[in-house]
């Protein structure tokens, strides 16, 4: 995958795939270090089959026999001379948290975070997502559950609203993730 917000994307879907109600991201820039971490509520798993997920010849779809989301989003934070875990509890969720080294050569740029979030809030209306995104001193939190009480009753997933939680998103987090957007 091309940048990070594609990792965010698909490992989202494994979250809303496992059943999850609850996603929670957080993504924080320190110094030269990108952390990121997914942490949901749904189906999860075993702890030995997690780590089998960490190979491209794993997967629970029944329509094909790899599964590369898992795998890819590894190879491309230890790519950057970062890291890559997966913790999960049978019926309990799934984490995985990751670092990049933003300086390396290797590393793939951030992307379009707000896009994406904003289309996985918009695109799930029955999911609660709670974002957190920080760097320093600066902080940018959104959770579907705040923004449903500040619409009182129109759902995300209405086309003016969903463009105007990207233009939110964009705008609150261009002062945190300025210069690392593509």
């Amino acid at each position: 995958m091309k940048d990070l917000s594609l990792h965010i994307a698909d490992l989202c879907q494994n979250s809303i795939a496992a059943k999850a109600k609850n996603i929670r991201l957080k993504l924080d820039l320190k110094q030269d270090t990108l952390f990121f971490s997914l942490k949901d509520d749904g189906k999860g798993m075993p702890q030995d089959k997690a780590q089998a997920a960490l190979s491209p010849f794993v997967t629970s779809r029944t329509t094909r026999k790899v599964g590369l989301g898992i795998p890819l989003a590894k190879q491309s934070a230890e790519q950057s001379g970062g890291m890559f875990k997966i913790n999960s509890r049978e019926n309990e969720g799934t984490e995985i948290s990751a670092s990049y080294i933003l300086s390396n050569i290797d590393c793939i740029p951030l992307g379009d975070i707000a896009g994406t979030v904003s289309s996985l809030m918009s695109a799930n209306d029955n999911i609660f997502f709670w974002v957190d995104i920080s760097k320093d001193d600066k902080q940018f939190s959104v959770s579907t559950e705040q923004l449903k009480e500040i619409l009182d009753g129109i759902p995300l997933y209405e086309p003016q609203v969903a463009l105007w939680l990207n233009k939110y998103i964009e705008e609150n987090t261009l002062d945190i993730l300025g210069g690392y957007i593509t």
